[in-house]
């Protein structure tokens, strides 16, 4: 099977618990250390098989094969990739069986990140996700005062909108902010207004 590593934590001898996402499962598995292993990280994207033991409590991860990106040797979306990745766990370390909507979001990132900033790309996709889970306040109501947000607005955590003089944040014009929403464009931001909703996208998912 196929899937994304969202964490990895060393345990006793460098072995490794690996928490996997694939189409319909979270998988938290146990991978020994060993020379011959091929070398894993969050982010990659592995092809692998699960071994159960009736003596551990989660499957032994082996046969692990990495399936790369055209990208993976540019620093800098590697990097970004990584950090977005890392998000995932936090958000979904809860749940066993998931939508493939979580894989399916991973896999297209993947490819629109041959082409684009990856920056750029990660904030587009993570408003996908906020859609998917409900959680994108399309209609720019101000979550502190509740009132309708007409011209400038922020953004706090999660993209919840205020109004700037509410939350005291960087002001956006609403327009940039509805592209982005509604129609999943990140075209019309500047980069540092790009770099100011990754800073905010880094808190949490």
């Amino acid at each position: 099977m196929q899937g994304y590593i969202i964490n990895i934590n060393s345990v006793k001898d460098e072995d490794l618990i690996v928490t996997i996402l694939t189409e319909s499962n979270l998988y938290t598995t146990y991978r020994f250390y060993g020379a011959r292993h091929s070398i894993i990280h969050v982010g990659f994207k592995i092809d692998f098989e699960l071994e159960t033991n009736l003596k551990s409590s989660i499957p032994r991860l082996k046969d692990v094969i990495q399936i790369g990106y055209p990208w993976i040797q540019d620093a800098q979306k590697l990097y970004s990739w990584q950090r977005f990745i890392k998000l995932f766990y936090p958000h979904l370390k809860d749940v066993e069986e998931i939508e493939e909507f979580y894989f399916n979001l991973l896999d297209t990132l993947a490819h629109k990140m041959v082409k684009q900033n990856p920056k750029r790309a990660i904030i587009e996709n993570y408003v996908q996700l906020c859609e998917h889970e409900g959680r994108l306040h399309t209609e720019y109501e101000c979550l502190l005062c509740e009132e309708i947000i007409e011209n400038d607005i922020s953004l706090v955590r999660s993209f919840l909108p205020t109004h700037a003089k509410c939350s005291y944040s960087k002001r956006f014009s609403i327009n940039k902010i509805k592209e982005l929403f509604e129609e999943k464009s990140s075209l019309q931001l500047s980069d540092e207004e790009v770099e100011y909703l990754w800073d905010i996208l880094l808190q949490g998912l």
